[in-house]
């Protein structure tokens, strides 16, 4: 399977060395799982747009220090390009960024949340079972570095899990868009310097509980599986029409 990552961030240079750019951190993340997939990759944040939704199998975009809301002319036609996406039937995972994106671009709704910044580990409950879901777990707990909710969702949206601090976490849209708003392609030592990178920003104490969520078990290797089997069923039905 090939997969075209919409990179809309670079990882901070002063992490860079240590922990690799994000298309080494998806390649790594799927390949633990499926040696066979392997990526494409488009710089959207150069304002490299894919011209067409058939150039690979399915599409994945990453996450971003860079706003949905924030103006930006490349944001604005990533959208345009997810909604053709949208109208062509073509398989898209999105990724916090990409999740908001995604949830935007189909005429939901993004925030600055209320609650503020969720990094470190997200603990969530599954709300549903679909069937890409294998193996099963009720709940579904990954690394997150946010401060952007969807607010309000598209039409055609199916919360599959969530919490009380980010209630539309996993989420389907129609057939073929999935959205999480965790990061199944960082690791506990990236998502612990870069809390340190940004303690500032964040605020001591919530970078505090957050060093101390890692802790806890991740579920990065669950949700790519979960992801994988997505993507290969949407293949399956797309050569079955």
């Amino acid at each position: 399977m090939e997969l075209g990552l919409l990179q809309c961030d670079d990882v901070a240079p002063e992490l860079r060395d240590t922990h690799g750019n994000y298309p080494e951190m998806f390649t790594r993340l799927f390949q633990a799982v499926d040696p066979d997939v392997t990526f494409r990759v488009w710089r959207c944040l150069d304002g490299e747009i894919p011209e067409d939704v058939d150039a690979v199998d399915a599409w994945v975009t990453t996450g971003s220090k860079f706003g949905v809301n924030d103006g930006l002319p490349w944001v604005d036609q990533l959208s345009d390009f997810v909604r053709r996406l949208w109208d062509a039937g073509k398989p898209l995972i999105g990724v916090c960024f990409g999740h908001q994106l995604m949830a935007k671009a189909l005429g939901g709704e993004v925030i600055k949340s209320e609650r503020g910044w969720g990094v470190g580990m997200s603990f969530n409950r599954v709300e549903d079972r679909a069937p890409w879901m294998a193996p099963w777990q009720p709940g579904l707990d990954l690394l997150v570095s946010h401060q952007d909710q969807v607010e309000r969702l598209p039409p055609e949206t199916h919360v599959l899990a969530g919490s009380a601090f980010c209630p539309y976490y996993l989420i389907q849209i129609g057939e073929h868009f999935l959205g999480v708003q965790g990061h199944p392609e960082f690791t506990k030592a990236y998502s612990r310097d870069l809390m340190n990178l940004r303690s500032e920003l964040v605020g001591s104490e919530r970078v505090r509980e957050g060093q101390v969520s890692l802790h806890a078990p991740v579920d990065d290797q669950l949700m790519v599986r979960w992801m994988l089997n997505f993507l290969r069923a949407q293949r399956a039905l797309s050569r079955a029409s």
